[in-house]
């Protein structure tokens, strides 16, 4: 996608500044050129430009004909299952959110009422464009409708509880839990009054447009440590941390030691295919061999997928899988038309925690049989240049190689297998940024080709350097 506000899976910007209510009545109008709806749900998190964009979105759909259907604040999951529960009975839901982005941003997550994720390859690219042309639409006839509804929540949340399966005897529990003062303190209270059993020391459950503690982000570790001091000075038996618009979570063990988003997607997998055995579980490109391997012991297929949920929900739905994960927290259950629910995902990890033998470190960290190098960025201006110099220096001694997002090379010695080791490298949409993955079975091996891939990535940077000298 461009380099504007409109991006591979969503909508996202400055707010005020590049989005306001003018632009989400021009956004309303581009909607209606594309896609034509009839009746649309919209929501809206916390931030404290949403109002005014929601405000201006409704009236300008109204304004043409759309009936609308509020249901005020809400988590993305809360959304997405209210617009798969009403089974095709709407033409579209866009909700107002910027996600995990701090306060200054916002944003608009759009998808179509058979749950298809409006992204890149799925219409954000007609979106954009009708956007920048943005033709007067035809006069409506009559003034479309807006309806409160003030329900979502609790069918929400007994739809969430009941696809959890939780055994009648669920034993007490105490579990820590950060809402980061997102969408997850709107939704939190309503599901925790249906759990007796669940003993939850809560922080920062007022959605607070400011984010006045930390940034709502699970995948930055230092957003943890108010989690992690809380889980071992009371006691807990897990921690866990949601995004803004608590589509992502993650976790810290009875230690407080953070848990890799990748290690989460084999133990959510291994649960899901307890009772579905056979079943396809993705995993992102970026994720450790510690997750197809969990996966194919429990009896799993086990397929590589790319980046972002537009894609990963449009493969689902092509090829049938029961759940997928990313590293950055996003997990997607095909129970729920392929969306994401962290409150599912807690629900799931503390099923799996009443039958464990151990405590939850006990289920993770047997599974860091790998050293990974976790995510690095590099401000690269020229990327092609960078990643033309990264395959010519490697591309004939990969044993394996996949090109779905960017590049990912594997380098498996049948003879030494202490030396495998793999990497992936993505381009950014919207900055001047390589991200590199790597892994390999030594921390000492991973150290040195990580030193390898960066003098490769950054060559071209040193070189002008020098040369401007």
């Amino acid at each position: 996608m461009s380099s504007s506000v409109f991006h591979a899976y969503d909508i996202r910007g400055l707010a005020p500044g590049e989005l306001d209510s003018a632009f989400s009545a021009r956004l309303a109008r581009a909607v209606i050129r594309e896609f034509h709806p009839k009746k649309v749900i919209v929501g809206r998190d916390m931030r404290l430009t949403s109002p005014d964009l929601e405000a201006a979105l409704v009236t300008e759909l109204t304004s043409h004909g759309v009936d609308v259907v509020r249901i005020g604040l809400c988590s993305t999951p809360l959304f997405n299952v209210t617009v798969g529960l009403t089974n095709g009975a709407v033409d579209l839901g866009i909700m107002v959110t910027a996600s995990h982005n701090p306060g200054t941003y916002n944003g608009y997550k759009l998808v179509k009422g058979d749950m298809t994720p409006i992204g890149q390859g799925s219409g954000m690219e007609e979106l954009e464009s009708s956007f920048g042309k943005d033709e007067a639409l035809p006069a409506s006839a009559s003034i479309g409708s807006v309806t409160d509804d003030p329900s979502a929540l609790s069918r929400y949340v007994d739809h969430i509880i009941a696809l959890a399966e939780l055994p009648a005897d669920m034993p007490t529990m105490k579990v820590a839990i950060d809402a980061g003062n997102g969408m997850a303190g709107a939704v939190l209270p309503e599901l925790l009054k249906r759990l007796p059993w669940l003993e939850a020391k809560t922080l920062y459950m007022e959605p607070d447009g400011n984010f006045p503690n930390h940034e709502a982000n699970p995948l930055k570790r230092e957003t943890l440590n108010d989690l992690s001091r809380i889980v071992t000075k009371e006691g807990c038996v897990v921690g866990v941390a949601f995004d803004g618009d608590a589509d992502r979570i993650g976790f810290v063990d009875e230690a407080g030691v953070p848990v890799p988003g990748d290690l989460m997607t084999a133990l959510l997998g291994t649960e899901l295919l307890s009772s579905k055995p056979g079943s396809l579980v993705l995993y992102d490109l970026r994720s450790s061999w510690s997750v197809p391997e969990a996966i194919e012991a429990a009896e799993g297929k086990a397929k590589m997928c790319r980046v972002g949920h537009a894609f990963i929900k449009r493969q689902m739905r092509e090829e049938g899988a029961l759940f997928a994960g990313e590293v950055s927290m996003h997990y997607y259950f095909q129970a729920i038309n392929n969306v994401e629910s962290g409150d599912l995902v807690m629900l799931l990890i503390l099923k799996k925690l009443t039958h464990a033998a151990g405590a939850f470190s006990s289920l993770w960290k047997p599974l860091l049989t790998y050293s990974h190098s976790g995510e690095i960025n590099f401000e690269v201006a020229d990327k092609t240049a960078a990643v033309a110099r990264v395959k010519e220096a490697y591309g004939s001694k990969a044993t394996g190689t996949t090109d779905i997002d960017g590049i990912r090379m594997e380098f498996r010695d049948a003879a030494h297998s202490e030396n495998d080791w793999w990497f992936s490298l993505r381009l950014s949409n919207t900055e001047p940024l390589i991200r590199l993955n790597l892994e390999s079975r030594s921390k000492e091996l991973t150290a040195k080709k990580v030193a390898e891939l960066s003098g490769l990535i950054l060559r071209q940077a040193q070189d002008d350097n020098v040369a401007s000298i």
